[in-house]
């Protein structure tokens, strides 16, 4: 009961809730897991999920700590539960975000898709089993989400290049995320014609012709590219990446430049943070959010300050 108490006194305002995030963080009360929801995707990843699915209840039940696993059928409420962990990628995390978008409860996401770019964000590259102590013992803190027209991402949204790339990716997710989302981009290089946006942030305005737009919470996206390489979950704004028309030998040339994260600092990509962009395509155009396919000409942007609470 005491976690919805803290959340009922969330602050709206930005600068508020960075402070009152702190201050959950530097808890000398944490809520501990009593009773666990595990929810696994059964389109995510391989049969390793369901393993982990085992695993964890196998762990929880040594602990003495109450689990009950949901596969295909997630429930309409968690009363009951002081805990939910996501077993799945940024897929997963994305549909729950939306199916469940006033969750109170602490999460957790436990590294089982295509695509584990924002669990990476949270736990690094820690194994299972130090990912499992970590969220055992670690205090609930707030971070935040984004939000397009109706719907919520948590990690990326990419428009025009990075949107046509997830279409592509359809046919060949087999191959996993970063090889999967790799290939898809090669072939985008030697295809993909820049689209005209028409950018605002409230203050700066961008007409123009760009191979990437990409509005990121997070800093990482398809299973390891450093779109936005200091972007942070808890610092109540979104990052703008944009980067201006190039011929194709500079896409080549600056792919790899981009997978690490160095290309801030050339002249042809511009980077703004905000709480709130507004982007209008020139035609109805492909749209990822958190991997997820969507179409839409003209988005609506904005910074959810403090909306989700995680254990990591």
């Amino acid at each position: 009961m005491r976690l919805f108490k803290i959340k009922a006194q969330r602050p709206a305002n930005t600068k508020q809730y960075i402070i009152f995030s702190n201050l959950l963080h530097t808890s000398d009360c944490p809520l501990p897991v009593t009773a666990v929801a595990i929810l696994e995707n059964p389109f995510a990843g391989n049969g390793a999920r369901a393993k982990l699915a085992s695993w964890l209840l196998k762990e929880l039940a040594q602990r003495n700590i109450p689990a009950t696993h949901f596969k295909e059928n997630w429930p309409a409420h968690f009363d009951g539960f002081s805990d939910i962990w996501l077993i799945g990628g940024d897929g997963t995390i994305h549909y729950f975000i939306n199916r469940y978008p006033d969750c109170t409860l602490p999460l957790a996401l436990f590294k089982g898709g295509t695509g584990n770019d924002f669990a990476w964000k949270l736990y690094g590259d820690l194994s299972a089993a130090e990912q499992l102590e970590q969220v055992l013992h670690a205090e609930p803190r707030y971070i935040d989400a984004g939000k397009f027209n109706q719907t919520l991402f948590i990690n990326c949204l990419g428009v025009g290049f990075d949107g046509e790339i997830i279409r592509s990716m359809r046919a060949i997710r087999l191959l996993g995320g970063h090889i999967g989302y790799l290939l898809a981009v090669i072939g985008k290089i030697f295809t993909f014609r820049e689209h005209r946006f028409r950018i605002s942030n409230g203050t700066e305005n961008w007409d123009d012709r760009f191979l990437l737009v990409m509005v990121v919470n997070s800093s990482r996206a398809g299973g390891g590219f450093f779109i936005a390489p200091t972007a942070s979950i808890t610092d109540g704004k979104l990052d703008l990446v944009l980067c201006t028309q190039q011929p194709l030998l500079q896409r080549l040339r600056y792919l790899p430049i981009i997978k690490k994260g160095k290309h801030m600092h050339l002249p042809f990509v511009i980077h703004r943070q905000g709480e709130q962009f507004t982007i209008q395509c020139e035609k109805v155009m492909d749209i990822q959010a958190d991997g997820d396919l969507y179409t839409a000409q003209e988005l609506h942007i904005e910074i959810l300050p403090a909306k989700f609470c995680f254990r990591y």
